[in-house]
Protein backbone atom coordinates (compact mmCIF):
# COMPACT_ATOMS: atom_id res chain seq x y z
CA UNK A 1 0.00 0.00 0.00
CA UNK A 2 1.34 3.41 -0.94
CA UNK A 3 2.37 5.52 2.04
CA UNK A 4 1.00 9.01 2.71
CA UNK A 5 2.95 12.05 3.91
CA UNK A 6 1.21 15.30 4.83
CA UNK A 7 3.86 18.01 4.86
CA UNK A 8 4.05 21.50 6.32
CA UNK A 9 2.20 21.16 9.62
CA UNK A 10 2.36 24.31 11.74
CA UNK A 11 -0.44 24.26 14.32
CA UNK A 12 -1.81 22.07 17.08
CA UNK A 13 -5.00 21.97 15.01
CA UNK A 14 -3.01 20.33 12.20
CA UNK A 15 -1.74 17.68 14.59
CA UNK A 16 -5.26 16.99 15.83
CA UNK A 17 -6.41 16.47 12.25
CA UNK A 18 -3.68 14.01 11.28
CA UNK A 19 -4.12 12.12 14.55
CA UNK A 20 -7.68 11.38 13.40
CA UNK A 21 -6.80 10.16 9.90
CA UNK A 22 -3.33 8.67 10.50
CA UNK A 23 -1.14 9.33 7.49
CA UNK A 24 2.13 7.41 7.66
CA UNK A 25 4.29 10.54 7.82
CA UNK A 26 3.97 14.24 8.52
CA UNK A 27 6.52 16.93 7.74
CA UNK A 28 7.86 19.82 9.80
CA UNK A 29 9.49 22.44 7.55
CA UNK A 30 12.54 24.15 9.05
CA UNK A 31 13.64 25.87 5.83
CA UNK A 32 12.58 29.34 4.69
CA UNK A 33 9.01 28.89 3.58
CA UNK A 34 5.49 30.04 4.38
CA UNK A 35 5.24 26.73 6.27
CA UNK A 36 8.42 27.21 8.31
CA UNK A 37 8.34 26.54 12.04
CA UNK A 38 11.09 26.79 14.63
CA UNK A 39 12.57 23.97 16.68
CA UNK A 40 10.55 24.75 19.81
CA UNK A 41 7.28 24.80 17.87
CA UNK A 42 8.15 21.46 16.31
CA UNK A 43 8.95 19.93 19.68
CA UNK A 44 5.56 20.98 21.04
CA UNK A 45 3.76 19.64 17.98
CA UNK A 46 5.63 16.32 18.11
CA UNK A 47 4.69 15.85 21.77
CA UNK A 48 1.05 15.84 20.67
CA UNK A 49 1.52 13.64 17.59
CA UNK A 50 0.17 10.09 17.55
CA UNK A 51 3.08 7.66 17.94
CA UNK A 52 1.96 5.75 14.84
CA UNK A 53 2.85 8.74 12.64
CA UNK A 54 6.50 9.39 11.82
CA UNK A 55 7.68 13.03 11.90
CA UNK A 56 9.96 14.09 9.05
CA UNK A 57 12.16 17.15 9.45
CA UNK A 58 12.55 19.08 6.19
CA UNK A 59 15.85 20.95 5.92
CA UNK A 60 17.64 23.11 3.37
CA UNK A 61 21.39 23.36 3.94
CA UNK A 62 20.89 23.20 7.71
CA UNK A 63 23.75 22.96 10.20
CA UNK A 64 24.38 19.27 10.79
CA UNK A 65 24.49 19.76 14.57
CA UNK A 66 20.96 21.17 14.55
CA UNK A 67 19.60 18.14 12.70
CA UNK A 68 21.35 15.79 15.13
CA UNK A 69 19.87 17.67 18.09
CA UNK A 70 16.35 17.31 16.69
CA UNK A 71 16.88 13.59 16.20
CA UNK A 72 18.38 13.13 19.66
CA UNK A 73 15.56 14.95 21.46
CA UNK A 74 13.00 12.98 19.40
CA UNK A 75 11.45 16.03 17.75
CA UNK A 76 11.85 14.27 14.40
CA UNK A 77 12.15 10.63 13.38
CA UNK A 78 13.31 10.96 9.78
CA UNK A 79 15.53 13.49 7.99
CA UNK A 80 14.61 15.08 4.64
CA UNK A 81 17.39 17.01 2.91
CA UNK A 82 15.80 19.38 0.43
CA UNK A 83 18.72 21.67 -0.43
CA UNK A 84 22.18 21.42 -1.94
CA UNK A 85 23.48 18.84 0.50
CA UNK A 86 26.23 16.84 -1.20
CA UNK A 87 27.71 13.43 -0.53
CA UNK A 88 30.26 14.74 1.97
CA UNK A 89 27.47 16.47 3.91
CA UNK A 90 25.43 13.26 4.07
CA UNK A 91 28.48 11.24 5.15
CA UNK A 92 29.21 13.71 7.95
CA UNK A 93 25.58 13.68 9.05
CA UNK A 94 25.46 9.89 9.13
CA UNK A 95 28.54 9.81 11.34
CA UNK A 96 26.79 11.65 14.18
CA UNK A 97 23.24 10.25 14.04
CA UNK A 98 21.93 6.83 14.94
CA UNK A 99 22.51 4.46 12.03
CA UNK A 100 18.83 3.46 12.09
CA UNK A 101 17.61 6.98 11.29
CA UNK A 102 16.32 7.15 7.71
CA UNK A 103 17.33 9.91 5.30
CA UNK A 104 15.24 11.21 2.40
CA UNK A 105 17.15 13.11 -0.30
CA UNK A 106 14.97 15.49 -2.27
CA UNK A 107 15.62 16.38 -5.90
CA UNK A 108 13.92 19.11 -7.90
CA UNK A 109 13.33 17.52 -11.29
CA UNK A 110 14.10 19.53 -14.40
CA UNK A 111 15.74 16.86 -16.57
CA UNK A 112 16.28 13.10 -16.41
CA UNK A 113 19.87 13.71 -15.27
CA UNK A 114 18.63 15.32 -12.05
CA UNK A 115 17.33 11.98 -10.83
CA UNK A 116 20.53 10.03 -11.44
CA UNK A 117 22.51 10.47 -8.23
CA UNK A 118 25.87 8.92 -7.47
CA UNK A 119 26.39 7.27 -4.08
CA UNK A 120 22.65 6.99 -3.57
CA UNK A 121 23.33 4.13 -1.14
CA UNK A 122 24.05 6.85 1.44
CA UNK A 123 20.37 7.73 1.77
CA UNK A 124 17.25 5.61 2.10
CA UNK A 125 14.61 7.34 0.00
CA UNK A 126 14.50 9.67 -2.99
CA UNK A 127 11.93 12.48 -2.99
CA UNK A 128 11.11 13.97 -6.38
CA UNK A 129 9.62 17.46 -6.48
CA UNK A 130 8.95 20.16 -9.04
CA UNK A 131 11.73 22.48 -10.16
CA UNK A 132 11.05 26.18 -9.87
CA UNK A 133 13.76 28.79 -10.16
CA UNK A 134 14.76 30.35 -6.85
CA UNK A 135 12.88 28.06 -4.49
CA UNK A 136 13.72 24.69 -2.99
CA UNK A 137 10.23 23.20 -2.89
CA UNK A 138 6.61 23.70 -1.98
CA UNK A 139 5.68 25.26 -5.31
CA UNK A 140 2.41 23.33 -5.50
CA UNK A 141 3.11 22.53 -9.17
CA UNK A 142 3.19 19.14 -10.82
CA UNK A 143 6.23 18.14 -12.89
CA UNK A 144 6.65 15.86 -15.91
CA UNK A 145 6.65 12.36 -14.43
CA UNK A 146 7.93 11.03 -17.73
CA UNK A 147 11.35 12.34 -16.65
CA UNK A 148 11.58 9.75 -13.86
CA UNK A 149 13.94 6.93 -14.88
CA UNK A 150 13.74 3.39 -13.58
CA UNK A 151 15.37 3.29 -10.15
CA UNK A 152 15.58 0.80 -7.31
CA UNK A 153 15.21 3.60 -4.77
CA UNK A 154 11.95 3.96 -2.88
CA UNK A 155 10.42 7.21 -4.13
CA UNK A 156 8.40 9.90 -2.39
CA UNK A 157 6.58 11.87 -5.09
CA UNK A 158 5.70 15.53 -4.45
CA UNK A 159 4.61 18.53 -6.46
CA UNK A 160 1.03 19.66 -6.91
CA UNK A 161 -0.63 16.48 -5.66
CA UNK A 162 -4.31 16.81 -4.81
CA UNK A 163 -7.49 14.76 -4.63
CA UNK A 164 -8.08 15.13 -8.38
CA UNK A 165 -4.75 13.80 -9.64
CA UNK A 166 -3.40 11.59 -6.84
CA UNK A 167 -4.63 8.26 -8.21
CA UNK A 168 -3.35 8.98 -11.72
CA UNK A 169 0.05 9.87 -10.24
CA UNK A 170 0.15 6.74 -8.09
CA UNK A 171 -0.77 4.53 -11.05
CA UNK A 172 1.82 6.17 -13.30
CA UNK A 173 4.77 6.55 -10.92
CA UNK A 174 4.05 3.70 -8.47
CA UNK A 175 5.81 5.58 -5.65
CA UNK A 176 6.62 4.34 -2.19
CA UNK A 177 4.82 7.41 -0.83
CA UNK A 178 2.95 10.50 -1.95
CA UNK A 179 3.93 13.80 -0.34
CA UNK A 180 1.08 16.29 -0.10
CA UNK A 181 1.09 19.87 1.15
CA UNK A 182 -0.74 22.62 -0.75
CA UNK A 183 -3.22 20.06 -2.08
CA UNK A 184 -4.76 19.76 1.39
CA UNK A 185 -4.80 23.47 2.23
CA UNK A 186 -7.31 26.31 2.04
CA UNK A 187 -5.88 29.83 2.25
CA UNK A 188 -2.53 28.46 3.40
CA UNK A 189 -3.88 26.32 6.24
CA UNK A 190 -4.32 22.57 6.43
CA UNK A 191 -7.98 21.66 5.92
CA UNK A 192 -9.49 18.66 7.69
CA UNK A 193 -11.96 17.77 4.94
CA UNK A 194 -9.27 17.86 2.26
CA UNK A 195 -6.96 15.68 4.33
CA UNK A 196 -9.75 13.19 5.04
CA UNK A 197 -10.80 13.12 1.40
CA UNK A 198 -7.37 12.48 -0.09
CA UNK A 199 -6.48 9.83 2.48
CA UNK A 200 -9.82 8.08 1.85
CA UNK A 201 -9.25 8.19 -1.92
CA UNK A 202 -5.78 6.67 -1.64
CA UNK A 203 -6.67 3.95 0.83
CA UNK A 204 -9.88 2.93 -0.93
CA UNK A 205 -7.96 2.61 -4.21
CA UNK A 206 -5.40 0.38 -2.52
CA UNK A 207 -7.95 -2.04 -1.03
Amino acid sequence: MVKIKICGLKRIEDIEIVNKYLPDYIGFVFADSKRKINFKQAQRLKQNLNDRIKAVGVFVNEKIENIADLINNKTIDIIQLHGDEDISYIKELKEIINKDVKIIKAVRVKTVKDVIIKDSHLFDYLLLDSYEEGIYGGSGKEFDHGLIPITNKKIFIAGGINENNVINIINKVKPYSVDISSGVEINGFKDEQKIKTIIDIIRKEEV
